[in-house]
């Protein structure tokens, strides 16, 4: 089963490439790795959900925002690559939270994203992250995901 089949398998859909909202790219190949930009939650050219963790939002209210930022990932590296079966492995994510002074589990957001690139990638996608706590982000998002994955 092809990333795309498995993505829809999952009853998701892999966005357009994003397009860059500031001065940089979205994501950027070199050598046999691609760096994304920190991507968020926007769905249809609208952020699904904004607010901070601990002050109003909890970690499940924030699932499927986690998960669609992650999905921008890999939309930006396809934007790069092509065909996102070119991915050998995922390397590395780094999963930045909008936190209320208090709320010290930005690990349990950052799993949202784990597990559903896990469940995409299966093995080829364990992978070392942080998950850290911010307090904003831009336009207001809830979470923030960026990745590097290695090509093979």
């Amino acid at each position: 089963m092809s990333i795309l089949e498995k993505i829809k398998s999952l009853g998701l859909e892999l966005p357009p490439a994003p397009k860059a909202i500031a001065a940089y790219i979205p994501a950027i190949q070199t050598g046999n790795l691609v760096f994304t930009s920190g991507q968020l939650p926007l769905k249809d050219g609208k952020l699904m959900l904004t607010g901070t963790l601990g002050a109003g939002l909890s970690i499940d209210d924030v699932k499927a925002a986690t998960e669609q930022a992650a999905l921008n990932g890999l939309a930006a590296i396809a934007g790069v690559i092509g065909d996102l079966d070119k991915i050998k492995s995922i390397v590395k994510i780094g999963v930045f939270v909008s936190s209320g002074p208090d709320f010290t589990e930005q690990h349990l957001v950052a799993n949202h994203a784990s597990n559903l690139l896990l469940s995409i990638f299966g093995e080829a996608g364990r992978h070392a992250r942080f998950a850290v706590g911010n307090s904003s982000l831009p336009l207001g998002a809830p979470v923030e995901v960026e990745m590097t994955v290695s090509l093979g």
